[in-house]
């Protein structure tokens, strides 16, 4: 079994920079890929970013591409979101997965961390 736990979440106002970090425990070993997804109040959960462990490929979506920044530790399984120039509509709910896969839909998930960006 895969414990994603994330941190880092909080209160910050717009044009701050903010960093949330996710650490997967448990049954980790062959793990491809981590990424970051968010629920925006009254929205649908969006993909966020993403990074494989194999070859270290980052994607992000366009909404975030210029401002957010990706990134894991070498050893272990610890993914970090580096959230520059944050802006209201950045408040969401922000969650972790992980997966075994190259591809496909994320099987593992955390509970998620808030952050609330204010104008």
């Amino acid at each position: 079994q895969v414990k994603l736990l994330e941190s880092g979440g909080g209160l910050v106002q717009a044009g701050d920079s903010l960093r949330v970090s996710c650490a997967a425990s448990g049954s980790t070993n062959g793990m491809t890929r981590m990424g970051w997804f968010r629920r925006a109040p009254g929205k649908d959960r969006e993909f966020v970013a993403s990074i494989s462990w194999i070859r270290d490929i980052k994607r992000y979506a366009d909404s975030v591409a210029d401002r957010f920044i990706i990134s894991r530790e070498s050893a272990g399984y610890t993914t970090y979101l580096q959230m520059n120039r944050v802006k209201p509509d950045d408040t969401a709910v922000y969650f972790c997965a992980a997966d075994f896969r190259a591809s496909g839909n994320f099987v593992h998930w955390g509970q998620g961390t808030e952050v609330t960006v204010s104008s």
